[in-house]
């Protein structure tokens, strides 16, 4: 455990930052990299805990991958040079890695089992197991398969038709994922639309796809061809800096070549709700992703309702954005976000107790908070409830309290983003 002691800065926040790749299509990058034939380039990768556990994996089943700071080169040989790996495969905190490599896995002819650490071990993978098993799959596991450590006995699957009773993309890229190894068609219908990373990466690797409107199908036993691929910067990394300079009176800050996708985006499109002084520049298209540089200008915000299809496209900010609303005036509801109760954390309870810590007037609900703005916020020692988003939570807040903000534990930040403290320290 690392303890953090944070001061409050005696002024705005100021200058450019370039934030890390985007953590989503760092996972994907290596996974189809590692899954197609010929050679994939990966530029802007994510370094952090979470992708190099993806990364080793793959190198534990045979994959050459070369890396040289945030740039990759992947041999791939197709699925079929996929070797049974001698040990089992660890994934630490990462519940991409693992609910993901769930659809790969349980196509490939091997067995494998899988485990992770204390917290990735409490998170539910029923939601990837049971359409697996509909496809044929062979998981077994703690609580029938619902809980890592889980042992997965790979064979031939079946293509399905099949409904999200979650919104969840990690659940669709897994069911996809399984789909590119199935006999016949896969078809996963969303009642809204997730993120779209797979989709994406799956065209720019050669797959035929159909998509109409939230049902994306595809047919099985497609190869994959290598391409290049340019990581975007992560919006839900980029999302502490936009929330840090629109709390921070006096505040502008200019982030560099961060992704747009449509998908993503809910954090700008709320920001700008409440009166953020938002600017988007050098809008571009790289590798299939949108991308361009955001400049945020401090401006006095008013407190909105969050609620609906908007929240698959926020959900992993839904956090930082809580703190947003301290900030606000009025009262500020977020529903329709209980999945926020089986992330790293159950982050509404977390994110509840940290700001009330702080001073914040906010009440848990089932499904999302209430928080009544605006509120001076004063220091306290908070946790991170080993989740790297919580931690990321409270050095912002550390901004705009009056005394020091102490964390406990700033080590789960690394899961996601290695250099925040060092991006933070050259704004203040």
């Amino acid at each position: 455990m690392r303890e953090r002691k944070l001061q409050p800065p005696k002024g705005p926040l100021q200058g450019k930052i370039e934030v890390p790749g985007d953590k989503s299509i760092s996972h994907r990058s290596v996974m189809f990299g590692s899954l197609a034939h010929g050679t994939t380039h990966v530029q802007h990768f994510l370094g952090s805990e979470d992708c190099l556990r993806t990364l080793t994996i793959f190198q534990a089943m045979g994959v050459k991958i070369e890396q040289k700071g945030s740039s990759l080169t992947i041999f791939g040989k197709g699925p079929e040079a996929l070797k049974e790996p001698l040990e089992p495969l660890y994934f630490g905190n990462s519940g991409t890695t693992a609910r993901l490599m769930l659809g790969i896995l349980a196509g490939l002819p091997m067995f494998t089992t899988l485990h992770g650490d204390i917290s990735l071990t409490k998170r539910p993978m029923n939601r990837v197991v049971e359409p697996l098993r509909l496809m044929g799959a062979q998981i077994d596991g703690r609580d029938h398969g619902n809980y890592l450590p889980l042992a997965i006995r790979g064979q031939t699957m079946k293509g399905i038709r099949y409904e999200l009773p979650v919104k969840s993309a990690q659940v669709k890229s897994a069911i996809l994922l399984a789909g590119l190894f199935a006999e016949g068609e896969t078809t996963v219908t969303e009642s809204t639309s997730t993120r779209n990373h797979t989709e994406t990466m799956l065209e720019a690797f050669g797959a035929e796809l159909h998509i109409n409107g939230t049902a994306v199908s595809l047919k099985g036993n497609q190869t994959l061809t290598a391409t290049d691929i340019y990581v975007p910067g992560d919006i839900s990394s980029a999302a502490f800096f936009l929330v840090a300079a629109a709390i921070v009176p006096g505040s502008s800050l200019k982030l560099l070549n961060v992704g747009l996708n449509e998908t993503r985006t809910g954090i700008i499109d709320v920001l700008l709700e409440m009166g953020a002084d938002i600017q988007i520049e050098n809008e571009r298209q790289k590798g299939g992703e949108r991308i361009g540089n955001i400049t945020i200008t401090y401006r006095e915000l008013k407190a909105v309702t969050i609620e609906g299809e908007i929240i698959p496209r926020l959900i992993d900010e839904i956090p930082i954005i809580a703190l947003l609303a301290t900030q606000a005036e009025g009262t500020t509801v977020i529903k329709d976000a209980r999945e926020l109760r089986v992330k790293e954390t159950d982050r509404i309870r977390a994110v509840t107790e940290t700001l009330t810590r702080l001073g914040a007037n906010i009440k848990e609900t089932k499904d999302g908070f209430i928080i009544c703005g605006k509120t001076k916020l004063v220091g306290n020692r908070v946790e991170s409830y080993h989740d790297h988003r919580m931690g990321m939570l409270a050095a912002v807040a550390s901004l705009i309290t009056t005394t020091e903000v102490t964390i406990d534990d700033i080590t789960p930040i690394a899961t996601s983003y290695p250099s925040f403290f060092k991006d933070l320290e050259q704004i203040i």
